[in-house]
Protein backbone atom coordinates (compact mmCIF):
# COMPACT_ATOMS: atom_id res chain seq x y z
CA UNK A 1 0.00 0.00 0.00
CA UNK A 2 0.98 3.46 -0.90
CA UNK A 3 2.08 5.68 2.53
CA UNK A 4 0.05 8.35 0.19
CA UNK A 5 -3.24 6.03 0.57
CA UNK A 6 -2.36 5.69 4.08
CA UNK A 7 -1.79 9.45 4.43
CA UNK A 8 -5.12 10.18 2.80
CA UNK A 9 -7.24 7.00 4.71
CA UNK A 10 -6.29 8.03 8.30
CA UNK A 11 -5.65 11.91 7.56
CA UNK A 12 -2.05 12.08 8.38
CA UNK A 13 0.20 14.35 6.49
CA UNK A 14 3.10 12.39 4.31
CA UNK A 15 6.65 14.81 4.88
CA UNK A 16 9.03 12.92 2.55
CA UNK A 17 8.94 10.22 -0.78
CA UNK A 18 5.88 8.36 -1.53
CA UNK A 19 6.78 4.50 -1.40
CA UNK A 20 4.76 1.68 -1.33
CA UNK A 21 4.99 -0.57 2.22
CA UNK A 22 3.48 -4.06 2.71
CA UNK A 23 3.18 -4.02 6.37
CA UNK A 24 3.69 -2.34 10.31
CA UNK A 25 6.73 -3.40 12.68
CA UNK A 26 9.02 -1.83 15.90
CA UNK A 27 11.63 0.45 15.10
CA UNK A 28 14.10 -2.10 15.81
CA UNK A 29 12.74 -5.26 13.70
CA UNK A 30 11.26 -3.11 10.47
CA UNK A 31 12.73 -3.42 7.39
CA UNK A 32 12.56 -0.73 4.34
CA UNK A 33 9.62 -2.55 3.04
CA UNK A 34 7.79 -1.94 6.45
CA UNK A 35 5.97 1.22 8.63
CA UNK A 36 6.78 1.66 11.46
CA UNK A 37 5.81 4.39 14.77
CA UNK A 38 6.93 6.27 17.33
CA UNK A 39 4.65 7.25 20.53
CA UNK A 40 7.03 6.84 23.45
CA UNK A 41 9.85 9.68 23.80
CA UNK A 42 12.53 6.96 25.25
CA UNK A 43 12.50 5.33 21.99
CA UNK A 44 13.90 8.53 20.22
CA UNK A 45 17.54 7.00 19.93
CA UNK A 46 15.74 4.40 17.87
CA UNK A 47 14.77 6.89 15.37
CA UNK A 48 18.75 7.24 14.09
CA UNK A 49 19.07 3.76 13.44
CA UNK A 50 15.83 2.07 11.96
CA UNK A 51 15.67 0.85 9.06
CA UNK A 52 11.99 1.64 8.60
CA UNK A 53 10.77 3.23 5.44
CA UNK A 54 8.93 5.43 7.15
CA UNK A 55 7.91 6.17 10.67
CA UNK A 56 4.00 7.07 11.90
CA UNK A 57 5.79 10.22 14.65
CA UNK A 58 4.78 13.69 16.31
CA UNK A 59 5.68 16.86 14.32
CA UNK A 60 8.11 17.77 16.09
CA UNK A 61 10.52 14.54 15.41
CA UNK A 62 9.75 14.64 11.63
CA UNK A 63 12.91 15.83 10.90
CA UNK A 64 14.64 12.91 12.40
CA UNK A 65 13.76 10.96 9.75
CA UNK A 66 13.75 10.60 5.92
CA UNK A 67 9.87 9.39 5.40
CA UNK A 68 7.63 10.04 8.17
CA UNK A 69 3.09 10.09 8.17
CA UNK A 70 3.07 13.34 10.78
CA UNK A 71 0.61 12.12 13.73
CA UNK A 72 -0.73 14.14 17.04
CA UNK A 73 -1.48 10.91 18.12
CA UNK A 74 0.86 8.20 16.63
CA UNK A 75 -0.30 5.29 18.88
CA UNK A 76 -3.72 5.62 18.28
CA UNK A 77 -2.70 6.00 14.49
CA UNK A 78 -0.57 3.04 14.20
CA UNK A 79 -3.37 0.97 15.44
CA UNK A 80 -5.21 2.76 12.99
CA UNK A 81 -3.06 1.70 9.80
CA UNK A 82 -2.13 -2.04 11.73
CA UNK A 83 -5.78 -2.52 10.83
CA UNK A 84 -5.30 -1.36 7.57
CA UNK A 85 -2.65 -4.58 7.03
CA UNK A 86 -4.40 -6.99 9.54
CA UNK A 87 -5.44 -10.49 8.31
CA UNK A 88 -9.79 -10.96 8.72
CA UNK A 89 -10.65 -13.16 11.46
CA UNK A 90 -11.33 -16.75 10.16
CA UNK A 91 -14.80 -16.65 8.74
CA UNK A 92 -17.10 -19.86 8.60
CA UNK A 93 -20.18 -19.95 5.72
CA UNK A 94 -23.44 -20.13 7.57
CA UNK A 95 -24.38 -22.24 10.50
CA UNK A 96 -22.47 -25.64 10.39
CA UNK A 97 -24.27 -29.20 10.71
CA UNK A 98 -21.89 -30.00 13.82
CA UNK A 99 -23.11 -27.00 15.13
CA UNK A 100 -26.35 -27.16 17.88
CA UNK A 101 -28.92 -24.66 17.32
CA UNK A 102 -32.26 -24.79 19.57
CA UNK A 103 -35.22 -24.65 16.68
CA UNK A 104 -36.57 -21.64 19.19
CA UNK A 105 -33.48 -19.74 18.56
CA UNK A 106 -32.76 -17.07 15.77
CA UNK A 107 -29.38 -16.79 13.60
CA UNK A 108 -29.61 -14.22 11.35
CA UNK A 109 -28.36 -14.21 7.76
CA UNK A 110 -24.61 -13.03 7.44
CA UNK A 111 -23.77 -14.83 10.93
CA UNK A 112 -21.21 -17.69 11.55
CA UNK A 113 -21.66 -20.25 13.96
CA UNK A 114 -18.65 -22.90 13.77
CA UNK A 115 -19.06 -26.41 14.63
CA UNK A 116 -19.55 -27.63 17.74
CA UNK A 117 -21.08 -24.23 19.20
CA UNK A 118 -24.54 -24.37 21.13
CA UNK A 119 -26.69 -21.81 20.48
CA UNK A 120 -30.00 -22.77 22.81
CA UNK A 121 -33.56 -21.84 22.87
CA UNK A 122 -34.65 -18.66 22.23
CA UNK A 123 -31.18 -17.13 21.81
CA UNK A 124 -30.67 -14.67 19.18
CA UNK A 125 -27.30 -14.17 17.16
CA UNK A 126 -27.33 -10.73 14.99
CA UNK A 127 -26.53 -10.13 11.89
CA UNK A 128 -22.82 -10.56 11.34
CA UNK A 129 -21.83 -12.68 14.39
CA UNK A 130 -19.40 -14.60 14.47
CA UNK A 131 -19.99 -17.78 16.83
CA UNK A 132 -16.59 -19.81 17.60
CA UNK A 133 -16.07 -23.73 18.41
CA UNK A 134 -16.85 -24.33 22.04
CA UNK A 135 -19.12 -21.44 22.66
CA UNK A 136 -22.62 -21.77 24.62
CA UNK A 137 -25.18 -19.18 24.50
CA UNK A 138 -27.90 -20.51 26.64
CA UNK A 139 -31.27 -19.48 26.46
CA UNK A 140 -32.89 -15.60 25.63
CA UNK A 141 -29.63 -14.74 25.40
CA UNK A 142 -28.94 -11.94 22.84
CA UNK A 143 -25.82 -11.38 20.96
CA UNK A 144 -25.88 -7.96 18.90
CA UNK A 145 -24.41 -7.66 15.44
CA UNK A 146 -21.20 -7.99 14.35
CA UNK A 147 -20.14 -9.16 17.52
CA UNK A 148 -17.39 -12.26 17.89
CA UNK A 149 -17.56 -14.88 20.16
CA UNK A 150 -13.93 -16.07 20.21
CA UNK A 151 -13.70 -19.97 20.95
CA UNK A 152 -15.09 -21.72 24.53
CA UNK A 153 -17.14 -18.27 25.38
CA UNK A 154 -19.66 -19.06 27.92
CA UNK A 155 -22.52 -16.96 27.88
CA UNK A 156 -24.90 -18.05 30.66
CA UNK A 157 -29.03 -17.68 30.24
CA UNK A 158 -30.78 -14.52 29.95
CA UNK A 159 -27.50 -12.62 29.04
CA UNK A 160 -27.09 -10.21 26.63
CA UNK A 161 -24.58 -8.59 24.54
CA UNK A 162 -23.99 -5.70 22.65
CA UNK A 163 -23.30 -4.71 18.98
CA UNK A 164 -19.83 -4.49 17.74
CA UNK A 165 -18.24 -6.46 20.92
CA UNK A 166 -15.19 -8.97 21.36
CA UNK A 167 -15.31 -11.83 23.60
CA UNK A 168 -12.14 -13.61 23.51
CA UNK A 169 -11.70 -17.38 24.48
CA UNK A 170 -12.75 -18.36 27.68
CA UNK A 171 -14.44 -15.48 28.51
CA UNK A 172 -17.37 -16.72 30.88
CA UNK A 173 -20.52 -13.95 31.33
CA UNK A 174 -23.93 -14.97 33.86
CA UNK A 175 -21.97 -16.83 36.27
CA UNK A 176 -23.43 -17.14 39.65
CA UNK A 177 -21.95 -14.35 41.68
CA UNK A 178 -20.29 -15.28 44.97
CA UNK A 179 -23.64 -15.10 47.23
CA UNK A 180 -23.88 -17.38 50.34
CA UNK A 181 -24.76 -17.08 54.00
CA UNK A 182 -23.21 -18.63 57.15
CA UNK A 183 -25.91 -20.76 59.02
CA UNK A 184 -26.07 -22.93 61.45
CA UNK A 185 -24.66 -25.94 60.80
CA UNK A 186 -23.09 -24.64 57.63
CA UNK A 187 -23.51 -22.44 54.13
CA UNK A 188 -26.82 -21.34 52.63
CA UNK A 189 -26.56 -20.48 48.87
CA UNK A 190 -28.36 -17.41 47.84
CA UNK A 191 -29.82 -18.02 44.21
CA UNK A 192 -28.01 -15.44 41.59
CA UNK A 193 -31.83 -14.66 39.48
CA UNK A 194 -30.38 -11.85 37.63
CA UNK A 195 -28.49 -11.21 34.57
CA UNK A 196 -25.79 -9.55 32.30
CA UNK A 197 -26.11 -6.61 30.05
CA UNK A 198 -22.99 -5.63 27.90
CA UNK A 199 -23.08 -2.55 26.09
CA UNK A 200 -21.42 -1.72 22.44
CA UNK A 201 -17.88 -2.07 21.55
CA UNK A 202 -16.96 -3.54 24.62
CA UNK A 203 -14.20 -6.16 24.60
CA UNK A 204 -13.44 -8.44 27.14
CA UNK A 205 -10.55 -10.79 27.40
CA UNK A 206 -9.36 -14.00 27.77
CA UNK A 207 -10.58 -16.21 31.27
CA UNK A 208 -12.68 -13.19 32.20
CA UNK A 209 -15.40 -13.46 34.28
CA UNK A 210 -18.60 -11.47 34.76
CA UNK A 211 -21.57 -12.22 37.17
CA UNK A 212 -24.95 -12.82 36.93
CA UNK A 213 -26.69 -10.34 39.44
CA UNK A 214 -28.02 -11.87 42.54
CA UNK A 215 -31.26 -9.53 41.86
CA UNK A 216 -31.76 -6.85 38.35
CA UNK A 217 -28.59 -6.96 36.17
CA UNK A 218 -24.55 -6.92 36.01
CA UNK A 219 -24.09 -4.54 33.40
CA UNK A 220 -20.68 -3.45 31.52
CA UNK A 221 -21.30 0.12 29.48
CA UNK A 222 -20.50 0.83 26.22
CA UNK A 223 -17.27 1.00 24.52
CA UNK A 224 -15.25 -0.50 28.16
CA UNK A 225 -12.84 -2.83 27.28
CA UNK A 226 -11.71 -5.57 30.52
CA UNK A 227 -8.21 -7.55 29.67
CA UNK A 228 -7.84 -11.24 30.62
CA UNK A 229 -8.58 -12.69 33.90
CA UNK A 230 -10.32 -9.83 35.41
CA UNK A 231 -13.66 -10.59 37.82
CA UNK A 232 -16.28 -8.68 37.52
CA UNK A 233 -18.52 -9.34 40.61
CA UNK A 234 -22.89 -9.44 40.96
CA UNK A 235 -24.72 -6.63 40.55
CA UNK A 236 -21.39 -4.55 39.52
CA UNK A 237 -22.34 -1.44 37.06
CA UNK A 238 -19.21 0.22 35.16
CA UNK A 239 -19.56 3.43 33.39
CA UNK A 240 -18.40 3.64 29.39
CA UNK A 241 -15.25 3.54 27.85
CA UNK A 242 -13.27 2.43 30.82
CA UNK A 243 -10.24 0.19 31.08
CA UNK A 244 -9.87 -2.78 33.70
CA UNK A 245 -6.34 -4.28 33.46
CA UNK A 246 -5.65 -8.25 33.98
CA UNK A 247 -5.93 -9.97 37.06
CA UNK A 248 -8.27 -6.47 38.98
CA UNK A 249 -11.38 -7.89 40.67
CA UNK A 250 -13.96 -5.61 41.33
CA UNK A 251 -16.61 -6.85 43.97
CA UNK A 252 -20.44 -6.93 44.15
CA UNK A 253 -22.59 -3.74 43.92
CA UNK A 254 -19.72 -1.50 43.14
CA UNK A 255 -20.70 1.01 40.54
CA UNK A 256 -17.70 2.48 38.71
CA UNK A 257 -18.82 5.83 36.56
CA UNK A 258 -17.27 5.95 33.24
CA UNK A 259 -13.80 6.59 31.60
CA UNK A 260 -12.35 4.73 34.75
CA UNK A 261 -8.95 2.91 34.20
CA UNK A 262 -8.47 -0.02 36.89
CA UNK A 263 -4.38 -1.00 36.55
CA UNK A 264 -3.79 -4.77 36.89
CA UNK A 265 -3.93 -6.45 40.64
CA UNK A 266 -6.41 -3.98 41.71
CA UNK A 267 -9.02 -4.92 44.07
CA UNK A 268 -11.95 -2.99 45.06
CA UNK A 269 -14.49 -3.90 47.75
CA UNK A 270 -18.23 -4.37 47.09
CA UNK A 271 -21.04 -1.47 47.76
CA UNK A 272 -18.29 1.31 46.82
CA UNK A 273 -18.67 4.17 44.05
CA UNK A 274 -15.60 4.84 41.68
CA UNK A 275 -16.11 8.45 40.31
CA UNK A 276 -15.79 9.42 36.71
CA UNK A 277 -12.30 9.41 35.37
CA UNK A 278 -10.81 8.31 38.43
CA UNK A 279 -7.83 5.97 38.20
CA UNK A 280 -6.95 3.01 40.35
CA UNK A 281 -3.16 2.26 40.37
CA UNK A 282 -2.19 -1.32 39.99
CA UNK A 283 -1.73 -3.46 43.28
CA UNK A 284 -4.38 -0.86 45.01
CA UNK A 285 -6.62 -2.06 47.88
CA UNK A 286 -9.38 0.08 47.49
CA UNK A 287 -11.77 0.16 50.35
CA UNK A 288 -13.46 3.10 50.31
CA UNK A 289 -15.42 5.72 47.51
CA UNK A 290 -13.33 7.01 44.83
CA UNK A 291 -14.10 10.59 44.10
CA UNK A 292 -14.29 11.94 40.13
CA UNK A 293 -10.93 12.60 38.87
CA UNK A 294 -9.07 10.97 42.03
CA UNK A 295 -5.84 8.94 41.12
CA UNK A 296 -5.28 6.16 44.26
CA UNK A 297 -2.94 3.92 44.75
CA UNK A 298 -1.63 1.44 47.80
CA UNK A 299 -2.89 -0.63 50.32
CA UNK A 300 -5.27 0.71 51.45
CA UNK A 301 -5.53 3.09 48.58
CA UNK A 302 -4.18 6.44 49.28
CA UNK A 303 -4.69 9.55 46.91
CA UNK A 304 -1.77 9.84 44.19
CA UNK A 305 0.32 12.29 46.14
CA UNK A 306 0.67 10.36 49.05
CA UNK A 307 0.88 6.96 47.73
CA UNK A 308 3.96 8.40 45.61
CA UNK A 309 6.05 9.71 48.21
CA UNK A 310 4.80 6.42 50.19
CA UNK A 311 7.08 4.75 47.29
CA UNK A 312 9.58 6.54 47.90
CA UNK A 313 10.17 6.33 51.56
CA UNK A 314 9.24 2.40 52.25
CA UNK A 315 12.80 1.47 50.57
CA UNK A 316 14.44 3.21 53.05
CA UNK A 317 12.42 2.01 56.09
CA UNK A 318 15.65 -0.56 57.12
CA UNK A 319 18.25 2.03 57.25
CA UNK A 320 15.89 4.44 59.01
CA UNK A 321 14.87 2.07 61.78
CA UNK A 322 18.77 0.77 61.71
CA UNK A 323 19.14 4.61 62.61
CA UNK A 324 15.94 5.17 65.08
CA UNK A 325 17.64 2.49 67.30
CA UNK A 326 21.00 4.18 67.45
CA UNK A 327 19.56 7.14 67.68
CA UNK A 328 17.16 5.50 70.79
CA UNK A 329 20.55 4.37 72.41
CA UNK A 330 22.09 8.05 71.84
CA UNK A 331 19.49 9.31 73.67
CA UNK A 332 19.40 6.95 76.77
CA UNK A 333 23.27 7.58 77.49
CA UNK A 334 22.23 11.82 77.58
CA UNK A 335 19.03 11.24 79.64
CA UNK A 336 21.50 8.80 81.40
CA UNK A 337 24.37 11.51 82.38
CA UNK A 338 22.17 14.62 82.68
CA UNK A 339 20.85 12.21 85.71
CA UNK A 340 24.44 12.11 86.71
CA UNK A 341 24.82 8.02 85.76
CA UNK A 342 27.00 8.16 82.39
CA UNK A 343 28.06 4.93 82.20
CA UNK A 344 24.67 2.64 82.36
CA UNK A 345 21.71 3.40 80.25
CA UNK A 346 18.18 4.11 82.13
CA UNK A 347 16.10 1.15 82.08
Amino acid sequence: MLLSRIARTLGLTLHGEDREVVGLNTLEAAGPDELSFLANPKYMPLLSATRAGAVILRPESAAAVRCALISQEPYADFGRALALFARPIAAFPGVSEQAFVHSTARVAEGAAVFPFAYIGPEAIIGEGCRVFPGCYVGERCVVGKNTVLFPNVTIMDGAEVGENCILHAGAVLGADGFGFARVAGGIQKIPQTGRVVVGNDVEIGANTAVDRAVMGVTRIGDGTKIDNLVQVGHNVVIGERCFLVALAGVAGSTKIGDEVTIAGHAGIAGHLKIGDQATVGPYSGVGKDVPPGAQVGGIPAMDGATFLRWLTVMPKLPDMHKRLNALEKELALLRNACAGNPDRPKE
